[in-house]
């Protein structure tokens, strides 16, 4: 028996009815209960407990060294194994195996960007090492944008010729049971598309359809890199396959913090991709054509519909899913708008939204309670996973930055002569001088990444690029930990609170 469709698209504890409402309820405001819970605990202990929370605050800073080394080598590796990926012929791969019936559907959504956003999109594409006439290229535009219809228009003749298929959609508003985003416009598309498929007759499992934003630029090789693990997977139709997301399109005109804010997130996802047993999808992704059909598409009543494509598919396969990890990069824009305080803006602004992915753990915790055909192992580890995950996120800079100095503060007059207490800042300040290795390794892959993957690295070298790094112990309060934090509130408070969709503005120089 398959897993109930009725469970397969909650967007919320609205969308179900009695106990299981409740239920679901209780799960959204579970992470975001843990994460003030630990906050508040901290602090009460620190007034009442300060002997208590000074030898935790050491064990939890030795806890982060002893991670942060163990995740830089994982960092690393992934950038050996990205930086092989780089120089291999996977066109020369591919002639070992049978690809030659292989399409590629791509579909990239837009709303509101230039047509100089989409041009370079499309002219990466177009000079990819895949042969044309086996590609599908689908511009999801939205209804809505009567400034962008003519430009679709334009799109459609100029690149028309160069692909096998290319399609411009217009996904309609107010539709029944959807919310304005990435995941209902794609759906949209996609439905568009199968329609050319069928009458074509091309078979679904010879089809890879990849969501790209609008502002991926895609390096030559990777559908032929694509398909070459697609083909070599163990279950190609019950796998996503994850490149690594750099965000270097804009880095020259984009500020020290952006800069920092968008690295730090390609490093989490590099290293994700050396532990794939907890790899999801995220941003760009891939995935079979056949099982994206037998899903019914993107959850169309969501925010986070990167993630949550992993999740459908996993529940309805019974646990049967993974992502695969490419160790390859797509090129994307960092937040650049025309002054400061505009980019620190839209900076909070993404690490919000992407924060708002905690909607996925009510959605895989209570799928778990339901589903009773996923191994206990698998369910317990994923759950573990994303609730040590997202507490983590919220709290763990707060907790080592911020709160490591309350039990000296706060504490009452008789346990301020405790040696301990006296010694924590300096005991904290020397475990944290330690983990400086973490950001030394941070900046010499970036140097290295970029010198690998920009072409006009040479000319553009600064030594800010190293020295950018130090803004660390800042960058991930103001935008990590704070994001994070009131995503999880929100989700917990419901109603009005909850977040709707937010397009990053895409700019390439302060100037556009």
């Amino acid at each position: 028996m398959p897993y109930p469709k009725k469970y397969l698209y909650v967007g919320r504890s609205n969308d179900l009815a009695g106990l299981d409402r409740a239920l679901y309820r209780a799960l959204e405001i579970l992470p975001g209960a843990l994460a003030w819970a630990t906050i508040a605990l901290v602090i009460w202990f620190s007034w009442k407990r300060p002997i208590w929370v000074a030898i935790f605050i050491i064990v939890f800073d030795l806890y982060w060294l002893i991670k942060t080394i163990f995740l830089s080598f994982h960092l690393r590796a992934n950038w050996k194994r990205m930086q092989h990926n780089l120089t291999i012929d996977w066109n020369e791969r591919l002639t070992m195996l049978k690809w030659q019936s292989l399409w590629q559907l791509v579909v990239l959504p837009t709303v509101g960007e230039s047509a100089a956003v989409i041009r370079e999109s499309l002219d990466t594409i177009a000079r990819s090492a895949w042969p044309k006439e086996r590609m599908f290229v689908v511009l999801a535009m939205e209804d809505a944008e009567e400034a962008h219809r003519l430009l679709g228009e334009e799109m459609k003749q100029v690149y028309g010729e160069m692909f096998g298929i290319f399609l411009v959609t217009r996904h309609p508003q107010g539709l029944p049971g959807e919310m304005r985003g990435k995941g209902s416009n794609e759906t949209w598309a996609v439905h568009e598309a199968k329609k050319i498929i069928d009458q074509r007759k091309i078979p679904y499992e010879d089809i890879i359809v990849s969501s790209f934003d609008i502002d991926t630029k895609l390096y030559q090789q990777f559908f032929p890199c694509l398909a070459w693990h697609f083909l070599t997977a163990e279950k190609p139709h019950r796998s996503s396959f994850q490149p690594v997301p750099l965000y270097h399109n804009n880095v020259w005109d984009a500020g020290a913090v952006s800069r920092v804010v968008a690295s730090s997130g390609t490093f989490w996802q590099m290293m994700q991709q050396e532990r794939p047993e907890r790899l999801t999808t995220f941003s760009s992704h891939s995935m079979s054509f056949k099982s994206l059909v037998e899903i019914g598409y993107w959850q169309v009543n969501i925010v986070s519909e990167d993630s949550r494509i992993f999740w459908n598919h996993f529940f309805h396969y019974n646990g049967d899913w993974r992502a695969v990890p490419l160790a390859y990069p797509v090129s994307m824009d960092a937040n650049l708008a025309p002054s400061l305080w505009g980019t620190l803006k839209n900076i909070y602004r993404q690490q919000r939204r992407w924060g708002w992915g905690v909607e996925n753990v009510p959605y895989v915790l209570f799928g778990f309670l339901k589903n009773r055909k996923i191994a206990l192992s698998k369910k317990l580890r994923f759950s573990f996973n994303l609730l040590e995950g997202f507490w983590s996120w919220a709290t763990n800079a707060l907790l080592i930055f911020a709160l490591g100095w309350l039990p000296v503060y706060l504490s009452v007059r008789e346990y301020k002569s405790y040696l301990i207490l006296y010694n924590l800042p300096y005991i904290t300040r020397n475990i944290m001088i330690l983990s400086m290795f973490g950001i030394i390794t941070s900046a010499v892959i970036t140097q290295a990444m970029l010198r690998k993957t920009k072409d006009d690295y040479l000319k553009q070298w600064s030594l800010s690029l190293v020295l950018q790094w130090f803004l660390m112990p800042a960058t991930i309060i103001i935008f990590g930990a704070l994001p994070g934090l009131e995503a999880q509130t929100r989700l917990a408070l419901g109603g009005k609170f909850r977040l709707g969709f937010w397009v990053t503005p895409k700019s390439r120089s302060k100037q556009n």
